[in-house]
């Protein structure tokens, strides 16, 4: 196992301090915010800790403030709710007393009924495609160092896109952005673990698909914050094998933009579904704060 998954797992076994309230520890980072992947996940896995044999279906939640990474979490639970094929949570996100995310789980028992899909498209193998770390490694004389430190480290999940991230790229695209992603070394085999990593990988670099199709060579700095995120989980997957993560921006308007996207399994099985909105706008250099700006 990767050392940041092990870091990543660890962080994402909560401390229970109470029957429907835990404490979640921050994985480290130089970033001013917390990852809202990771919060997420957390609140996906305490809610997890409160139903016994349903498992999660679909998470609809919302990002209230910034996350400070230096403060644990903590998350409280609502038992909103339990039936005989569905069970509803709704988890509070807390820092220093004040909401920091909150969101509604579903979950649901395994039941056998109709099925369809649409096909997994036709994208490069994850093998053929830069790591993160190696498409900077190509443009480390115009990265600043310490961006670059922090863009080569080793991580929880390996993403490989066929386009570039903002970060490599100033060309503007309106293309799909076909993207692998797998843990980053082997996994427990508990499918609630394997749904909040997929929870944690679902957020990573999704805001970016707003911003691709307005991108320029020299533009100005863009603040890009996730407002939501609902994820939708239609059957059982395992994180360390390779996923593919087609994703999307149909909408912006308002300064706010729109993300989807579906998640298949390599034989192309359609196992999950994510859908996004966030802020945009554009920086004014004299009032930029480096905790949002992206470029």
């Amino acid at each position: 196992m990767g050392k940041a998954l092990d870091q990543l797992l660890d962080v994402l076994d909560l401390e229970r301090i109470d029957r429907d309230i835990f404490r979640g520890q921050n994985e480290p980072s130089d970033w001013f915010r917390l990852f809202g992947g990771q919060v997420a996940a957390q609140a996906l896995a305490a809610a997890q800790r409160t139903v016994d044999e349903h498992r999660a279906h679909s998470l609809h939640g919302y990002f209230l403030r910034g996350g400070n990474p230096k403060i644990p979490v903590t998350y409280t639970v609502d038992r909103i709710r339990d039936g005989r094929s569905f069970s509803t949570r709704r988890v509070v996100a807390l820092q220093d007393g004040r909401a920091i995310f909150n969101t509604s789980i579903s979950f649901h028992t395994h039941e056998d009924g109709y099925e369809h899909q649409d096909p997994m498209p036709d994208v490069p193998d994850p093998e053929t495609l830069p790591t993160w770390a190696e498409r900077a490694e190509k443009l480390k004389d115009k990265i600043p160092a310490e961006r670059l430190e922090w863009m080569t480290r080793e991580r929880a999940v390996d993403t490989r896109s066929a386009l570039p991230h903002s970060m490599f790229s100033g060309e503007p695209s309106t293309e799909p952005n076909p993207v692998w992603i797998r843990a980053n070394g082997d996994v427990p085999d508990d499918p609630d673990i394997h749904a909040q990593l997929l929870t944690y990988a679902s957020d990573i670099a999704f805001v970016d698909n707003m911003y691709r199709p307005h991108r320029r060579p020299g533009g100005p700095g863009i603040m890009l914050a996730s407002l939501d995120h609902a994820l939708w989980f239609h059957r059982p997957l395992r994180m360390d094998d390779w996923l593919l993560f087609i994703q999307d921006s149909p909408s912006a308007a308002g300064a706010r933009g729109f993300a989807r996207g579906a998640i298949y399994d390599r034989g192309g099985v359609h196992l999950a579904s994510v859908a996004q909105e966030g802020v945009m706008r554009e920086l004014d250099p004299e009032r930029a704060d480096p905790s949002t700006a992206h470029n």
